[in-house]
C-alpha cells in the first residue's frame, strides 16, 4: 500500500510539473505573440525600413564605388592631361586610351569632353561636338560649373544606341589646376537592376526610385509597387494616389498605404546624387506571417515538449540513476574501475574462467617510492603520473583485460586466459615500460618504476585467495629490491 501511494504521488507530481509546463509554454508564446503583434507596426515603420534603406543606399555606394575609382584615375592620368595640354594632337590616340580603359577595367563605356574644343571623344572615335544650347549636352555643362569634384548622372548613351546608363562624370584639371574638360566611365541600367534584384532577395522587401515628378526610373526586373514598370507615375495607381501628396520635397520619411486590401509599409530617402527618391516597399502580411509562423512553431514545441516530457521524463532518471552508479564504480582521477568496480567485473570473470575452465591471472602493482615523489614535487605531480601510468598500463593490455586502481598508488589487472608464463612476460612488459617512461610536470620529467605480484587462478580459489596471493607476490617484490616482479603460487613461491 506505501509503494501504491508512493507510486500515486509521483504520477500526480509529473502529471502536475507536465500541466505547469505546457501552461507556461502556451502562456508565453500567446503573450509573445500579442505584444509582437502590437509592436511590429512601430518597429517597421521607425526601425526596420530606415535601416533597410540606409543599408540599401549604402550598398548603391559601394557599387558605385569601382566605377567612381576608374573615372577618378582618368581625371589624374598624366597621358590624358598632357594629350589635352599639347592641343589634343592625333585623337586616335585618345580614342585607344579609352578603350584600353574599357577592355581593361570591364566599363560599359568610357569618355572625355575638352573643354578648349568641346569634343567629345569616345572608344568608338570622335562622337560630336558638345553645344551650350543642346539639351543633351547640358550635363557637361553642369559639371564643367559644378564645386563637387564629380557627379553620377543617367542619360542615354550616345556611342551605344541612346541605351540608359549611369555616368561616373568627374572633372579634369591640368597642372595649374585649371578646368580642361570632363572624363568618366558608365555602368548599363540593366546591371543596375541586377542590383536591385539582389537588395530584394537579400532583404526581402521591394526596392524600386521615383523621380522628383513622381515617375518610376528604376525597378528591379519584377517592376515596382502593383506590377508598374519604369516610365508609370505613382499617381496613375489607384492606391499611390494620396500618397503622392504626402511625399517629401526632397526629405526622407515613413508612409503607410494599401493596396487589394492589403496594407503596405513604405520607407522613402532623397538621393542627392542621383535627385531621385529611393523606396523600400514591405508588405504587411508578410511582417505578421513572420510573427504567425513564429507563434505555430512555438505551439508545436510546447506540444511536443509537453508530450515529450512525460515520455522522457522516466528514461532521464533511468539515464541518471545509471550515470550515478557508473561513476560509484569508476576512480575519478585515472577513470579505471576502482574497487567496487573491479569487484563487479572479478567475480564474473572468476565464474567465466572456472566454468570453461579457462587460465586467469592476478597482477597487483604498486608504484615505488611514490610517497617520496608527492613529498617532494607536490600532489598534482602524483596526481599526474597516476594519470599517465593508468594510461600506459591500458596501453599494455587488452581490451578484454580488467585493470582497476585499487587504491592509492596500487592496481590491479585480471588477465583472462593466460597462464602464468603468459601473465609475467605481461607483467616484465609492462616493468620495463613504465621504467623508460617520463612524466612531464611543471618543466620536470618524472620517472618512477613498479612493483608486481603476480598470481594464477586455481580451481579452489576464491577472488580473496587469489588477491591475496598476488599481494604477497607484490609485497616480496617490494622487500627484495622493488622494480621486479615476482609470482607466488598456493605451496610454493619463486621469483
Amino acid at each position: 500500500m506505501p509503494h501504491r501511494s508512493a507510486l500515486y504521488s509521483q504520477r500526480s507530481l509529473v502529471l502536475t510539473l507536465v500541466a505547469l509546463l505546457g501552461a507556461g509554454f502556451l502562456a508565453t508564446s500567446l503573450l509573445s505573440y500579442y505584444a509582437s503583434r502590437a509592436s511590429i507596426r512601430d518597429s517597421i515603420v521607425n526601425t526596420e525600413l530606415p535601416l533597410t534603406s540606409d543599408t540599401v543606399y549604402s550598398e548603391i555606394q559601394k557599387d558605385l564605388v569601382r566605377p567612381i575609382l576608374i573615372s577618378s584615375m582618368m581625371s589624374r592620368d598624366t597621358f590624358m592631361r598632357d594629350w589635352v595640354v599639347n592641343g589634343e594632337k592625333d585623337p586616335v590616340k585618345m580614342t585607344r586610351y579609352l578603350d584600353e580603359v574599357m577592355t581593361h577595367y570591364g566599363a560599359y563605356t568610357a569618355f572625355f569632353v575638352s573643354d578648349s574644343s568641346h569634343t567629345y571623344y569616345h572608344a568608338k572615335g570622335v562622337l560630336k561636338q558638345v553645344r551650350i544650347d543642346e539639351p543633351r549636352d547640358a550635363w557637361y555643362f553642369r559639371v564643367r560649373d559644378m564645386k563637387d569634384p564629380y557627379e553620377i548622372n543617367v542619360g542615354p548613351d550616345l556611342a551605344n544606341k541612346d541605351n540608359l546608363t549611369f555616368f561616373i562624370n568627374y572633372k579634369v584639371y591640368d597642372y595649374d589646376n585649371r578646368f580642361i574638360g570632363a572624363a568618366g566611365v558608365g555602368l548599363t541600367v540593366d546591371a543596375v537592376i541586377k542590383l536591385i534584384d539582389k537588395y530584394q532577395q537579400r532583404y526581402q522587401r521591394s526596392v524600386y526610385f521615383v523621380d522628383a515628378f513622381g515617375r518610376l526610373v528604376l525597378t528591379g526586373a519584377s517592376g515596382g509597387p502593383e506590377g508598374a514598370h519604369i516610365g508609370h507615375s505613382l499617381s496613375e495607381l489607384a492606391s499611390m494616389k494620396s500618397l503622392i501628396s504626402q511625399l517629401p520635397k526632397p526629405h526622407s520619411g515613413s508612409y503607410e498605404y494599401s493596396a487589394h486590401g492589403q496594407g503596405h509599409f513604405l520607407n522613402v530617402r532623397y538621393i542627392p546624387e542621383l535627385h531621385w527618391y529611393l523606396f523600400v516597399d514591405k508588405r504587411e502580411d508578410g511582417a505578421l506571417s513572420d510573427i504567425r509562423q513564429s507563434l505555430y512553431l512555438n505551439l508545436l514545441i510546447c506540444l511536443l515538449v509537453t508530450l515529450g516530457v512525460l515520455a522522457l521524463l522516466n528514461r532521464v532518471i533511468r539515464r541518471y540513476q545509471r550515470k550515478i552508479q557508473t561513476q560509484a564504480t569508476l576512480d575519478s582521477l585515472t577513470e579505471l574501475p576502482n574497487r567496487r568496480g573491479f569487484d563487479l567485473l572479478a567475480v564474473q570473470a572468476l565464474h567465466e574462467a572456472q566454468r570453461e575452465p579457462k587460465p586467469l591471472t592476478a597482477l597487483l602493482l604498486d608504484l615505488d617510492h611514490f610517497k617520496t615523489l608527492n613529498d617532494t614535487y607536490g600532489h598534482m605531480a602524483g596526481d599526474k603520473v597516476l594519470i599517465g601510468f593508468a594510461r600506459d598500463l591500458q596501453s599494455c593490455l587488452r581490451h578484454s583485460d580488467i585493470v582497476c586502481r585499487w587504491g592509492g598508488e596500487e592496481f590491479i589487472v585480471l588477465l583472462k586466459d593466460t597462464d602464468g608464463d603468459t601473465a609475467q612476460k605481461i607483467a616484465e612488459k609492462i616493468r620495463r615500460h613504465v621504467e623508460q617512461q617520463g612524466y612531464s610536470y611543471d618543466g620536470h620529467s618524472l620517472s618512477l618504476t613498479v612493483s608486481i605480484g603476480a598470481t594464477t587462478l586455481q580451481a579452489d580459489d576464491t577472488l580473496h585467495t587469489l588477491l591475496s596471493r598476488a599481494d604477497h607476490a607484490m609485497y616480496r617484490a617490494k622487500q627484495t629490491g622493488r622494480n621486479r616482479t615476482c609470482v607466488e603460487m598456493p605451496h610454493s613461491t619463486y621469483a
